[in-house]
């Protein structure tokens, strides 16, 4: 920054401590003049120095004798396709010898000329190998070093450009140089050019170059720099302090203080803070103060149009073209904005600016900013971004802007945002009836409580039934995430009442089609308290089972299959026949209700791949919706699914994650599922004691009085407790859980199999009369479902309970029809529990036989006490098998296995996939399983989690240390 305050200038201090970063892009430039083409990344936060490190490195000497080309990307520009190009390569191609390639070259940087073709596109293409042919040339002369400032703003044909030169250049003498914000920082434009940008860091000879903040001993030399009296260490460590080591705002402290006179002693550094805070809005305010009105108007413009409209700064402004290219100039030779570009260098120049303005004045302006983008055509949520500055909606076209705001922010997964712009028209019009409903919509599932408050406001008995209807089952849905379903049922009941009333006994389609929206929502809603679980199923016994034409329809399907399930002579086949009917045809547009209750009935039929199915659409909307609520109970479901298939790594993985997003909302402690799933798989993973403490966790309140929640609580600790070795405490929970389904006539067999857990309980503390009488109960209620997991369990439920051979004939036809099903789990439990029968009667080999099926089986599913305990037995019966462990590697599969072995030894996809023989697609579907299991983000970590102890074959070379980011 540019300062007229006295001809002695301190140090700049944003190359203190730079020397090493400098040496390795020398070094760099030295490797790629003896051919060994590479790019290197300078990332770090703004203000660290990128550029400037750059700039020092291209002046230097390792710079010297290869020919430069240079270029910066500007924010606004990121849509521009090949701009980056333009300003890189823009010289060499107008000094070309003007052949055909060099003409085709320039006619591919025109502006304009690929705007709209993608990058693989035949024209996009041959402009590439035209650009590389150039490139080529001058390679073939000299080395050529490529350097692009902000490539974080870059457009995505010039970064897939570059990639395509890079993969093309070994034995070149070619080095890129980019500059970049920290890692994570969002492109200007859209997922592609970040696509574009990872795809080209990724590559092998990319060398990332961090650059860190000042350590104190750095900031302790900017100091001795700027002042010629030796520096206190406190005046050292509050300036170190005050900037976080921010090179561009030490110097802009150090440059303040010394103009003002300040030492380098204590009673400077007491003056630090203060000065810290106010240097940069002081300075700003000072140079507008001394330059001409209409410098300040442009500034003030650029302010408030922020990132967008910075093409209507001068009707802004109020000034002719030519001024603002003039004041712009001035702001940047001030430092005020960044280089080529529109935008403040820092926020508190921007607050600066603006805090010039009286309040009236501002308002004006922004109400004016937002005019001109309206009027421009700019999207709406442009505009209504700076119609929410306003401390009032006070035009009349404002309202119109922020609902169509809304519309767009929905449809692009931004129900936050939505909900901001709905606010807003709310202050302008607070009855409306729509507006409410909307902004509940967009509420519903991060603050499902403020959503129903306003749908309680829409729902007066003045308003019009059929809007009260649509209002009324929304609101129903609505408490279901906010856990207050009994708000609902009345309030529907009355809604349902008087629609019957006025629509008629032969209603309009549409009317048919909102009377069973709110019949479906009241019964799912009646399905979820204890309280009115049977009322809801009564209910539904009593209606006719709808074709299934419309998504009204087939939500009433989806939750009169979940009814139907726990019918006292339940078949599986009407449930099944209802839950596919309500989830089939994906082009019809379905209700999240749908999907879960049809997921629900189709996994307990175990129709497990139609069950996936749904729970991945559901998973899909969840995504693209920003739906969290939906998203975990959905991760939650599916996690029970992968549970009773034997899939527990995966289970693991969706119920950690559903566990990880419910925290971090403010509903998380109203919802038990996310933990019940967790805890469940933690059971059979051999961690028991930290099942319990999660279990223990859930708020009795919001898990006594919920169906979906209380009976599986009662199941899930019950297995812990047994498997902490407490089966009397284990059998009371079991009881209990059998006792209170029985209260509510919950008695599907294979919904929570109790019955099979307690005969198993009391068959290991010799009650086996009582064993016999829970197992011929179980076996009555799997014949009327009839799957071959429950009568496998109902097999061996009547095995453990039976002496002598017929207990091991049961225990065989438990086995068959376990394998016959897609319970892995309960298929290993099977054979273990038949393996320590034959164990028991000496029967040695038979025992080995089942005991080595079950370790097997157990391994696969990532069973560990089950695998455990089989491969005791199997050692006392003679026979051998390695030992399990809890390594991280039990959690994959084996080609995860082998694809994260081959990533953390520094394979790139591509070799991967060639190794493997699969696709590409293959290995990053793989690689993305591998870190949601492992709780890993990125591909440097795998070397470290391969190499924990216990885990056999996990060696890999050092330098997997360096593949971060290798494709």
């Amino acid at each position: 920054m540019v300062q007229d305050r006295s001809t002695t200038s301190c140090a700049d201090s944003t190359l203190v401590g730079r020397a090493d970063d400098i040496g390795a892009l020398d070094r760099l430039a030295r490797e790629a003049r003896w051919g060994k083409a590479g790019s290197v990344v300078v990332t770090g936060p703004a203000g660290v120095g990128k550029s400037a490190l750059l700039h020092a490195f291209l002046d230097g000497d390792a710079c010297r004798h290869a020919k430069v080309l240079r270029g910066t990307c500007e924010e606004t520009t990121a849509g521009d396709s090949l701009y980056a190009l333009r300003a890189l390569l823009g010289p060499a191609v107008r000094d070309a010898s003007r052949d055909d390639t060099a003409c085709r070259a320039l006619l591919a940087l025109t502006p304009g000329a690929l705007a709209d073709d993608p990058p693989h596109a035949p024209a996009v293409q041959r402009a590439f190998h035209d650009l590389y042919r150039l490139a080529a040339d001058e390679l073939s002369r000299h080395p050529l070093v490529l350097a692009l400032d902000d490539v974080h703003h870059c457009d995505e044909l010039s970064l897939r450009w570059l990639d395509f030169l890079l993969r093309r250049a070994d034995g070149l003498p070619l080095l890129v140089v980019l500059t970049r914000q920290a890692e994570g920082t969002v492109l200007s434009r859209g997922a592609p050019a970040h696509r574009a940008l990872a795809d080209l860091t990724a590559h092998r000879r990319t060398t990332m170059l961090r650059l860190l903040p000042l350590t104190e001993t750095d900031v302790a030399e900017a100091v001795r720099r700027a002042f010629p009296a030796p520096a206190a260490p406190v005046f050292v460590s509050r300036a170190w302090a005050v900037t976080a080591g921010n090179p561009r705002l030490l110097d802009h402290l150090l440059r303040e203080l010394r103009a003002e006179g300040a030492g380098s002693g204590v009673v400077g550094a007491d003056r630090i803070p203060e000065v810290g805070g106010r240097v940069l809005a002081h300075w700003t305010r000072t140079f507008l103060d001394r330059r001409p009105a209409w410098v300040g108007e442009v500034a003030r413009a650029v302010a408030v149009l922020g990132e967008q409209g910075t093409d209507l700064v001068g009707p802004l402004a109020a000034v002719p073209a030519d001024v603002v290219e003039d004041a712009l100039t001035v702001l940047r030779g001030a430092g005020l904005l960044l280089p080529g570009g529109r935008h403040f260098t820092d926020g508190s120049v921007r607050a600066a600016v603006l805090a010039t303005l009286d309040t009236h004045t501002l308002v004006c302006l922004r109400t004016r900013a937002a005019l001109l983008l309206s009027d421009a055509g700019r999207p709406a949520e442009e505009v209504a971004g700076h119609i929410l500055e306003l401390p009032s909606v006070s035009e009349p076209w404002m309202p119109g802007v922020l609902r169509e705001a809304a519309v767009r922010a929905g449809k692009r997964g931004a129900p936050e945002a939505a909900a901001r712009y709905l606010y807003r028209v709310l202050e302008v019009d607070p009855g409306s009836v729509e507006v409410r409903a909307r902004l509940a919509g967009a509420l519903a599932e991060t603050d499902p409580p403020a959503a129903m408050g306003l749908l309680r406001g829409a729902l007066a008995p003045s308003v019009d039934i059929r809007t009260r209807a649509r209002i009324a089952a929304q609101f129903g849905t609505t408490c279901l995430a906010a856990r207050e379903g009994s708000a609902a049922l009345g309030m529907l009941e009355e809604v349902l009442d008087a629609l019957d009333a006025e629509l008629g006994p032969d209603p309009l389609p549409a009317d048919r089609e909102l009377r069973t929206l709110v019949e479906s929502v009241l019964l799912i809603v009646g399905a979820h308290s204890r309280s009115t679980f049977a009322g809801a199923r009564k209910r539904a016994a009593g209606m006719a089972v709808p074709e299934g034409d419309t998504p009204a329809q087939r939500q009433k399907l989806g939750a009169m299959a979940v009814l139907r399930v726990f019918d006292d002579e339940a078949d599986p086949e009407p449930a099944v026949q209802c839950a596919l009917r309500a989830v089939r045809s994906p082009q019809l547009p379905l209700k999240n209700w749908s999907l879960i209750n049809s997921g629900f009935v189709l996994a307990l039929a175990d129709r497990t791949d139609d069950a996936l199915r749904a729970l991945d659409r559901l998973l899909r909307h969840g995504r693209e919706n920003s739906a969290v609520w939906t998203y975990s109970l959905a991760l939650s479901i599916r996690a029970l699914v992968l549970h009773g298939l034997g899939s527990l790594p995966d289970a693991l993985a969706d119920a950690r994650r559903a566990v990880q997003i419910s925290e971090a909302e403010q509903w998380g402690e109203t919802v038990a599922l996310p933990r019940l799933a967790l805890a469940g798989v933690l059971v059979d993973r051999g961690e028991a004691a930290r099942a319990e403490k999660l279990l223990a966790g859930i708020d009795p309140v919001w898990r006594d009085q919920y169906v979906w929640s209380f009976y599986r609580y009662l199941l899930v600790h019950g297995r812990a407790r047994h498997a902490l070795g407490d089966p009397e405490g284990a059998l009371a929970l079991f009881l209990e859980c059998g006792r209170s389904l029985e209260e509510a006539e919950v008695r599907n067999a294979l919904y929570l199999p109790w019955w099979a857990e307690a005969a198993c309980v009391l068959a290991e503390l010799g009650r086996a009369e009582e064993a016999r009488d829970l197992a011929a109960h179980g076996t009555r209620l799997a014949r009327r479902w009839g799957t071959p997991r429950v009568l496998g369990l109902a097999a061996l439920a009547r095995g453990v309970a039976t002496p002598g051979e017929k207990g091991v004939a049961l225990l065989g036809e438990a086995v068959q029809a376990l394998a016959a099903s897609p319970a892995r789990v309960e298929h290993a439990r099977a054979e273990l529990v038949l393996g320590q029968t034959l164990l028991a009667a000496d029967d040695r080999r038979g025992a080995r036989e089942h005991l080595r099926a079950a370790a097997d089986l157990a391994q696969r599913c990532g069973a560990l006490t089950l695998g455990q305990n089989a491969r005791g037995a199997l050692l006392a019966a003679g026979g051998r098998m390695r030992k399990m462990t809890g390594s991280p590697l039990d959690l994959l599969t084996s080609m995860e296995r082998k694809v994260a072995g081959l990533a953390a030894g520094g394979a790139r996809n591509r070799s991967i996939a060639q190794s493997l023989h699969v696709s590409v697609r293959t290995v990053e579907m793989h690689l993305t399983n591998v870190y949601r299991k492992l709780a890993i983000t990125e591909r440097a970590q795998l070397a470290a989690v391969l190499r924990t102890p216990g885990v056999r074959g996990a060696r890999v070379p050092r330098q997997a240390s360096r593949t971060r980011g290798q494709r």
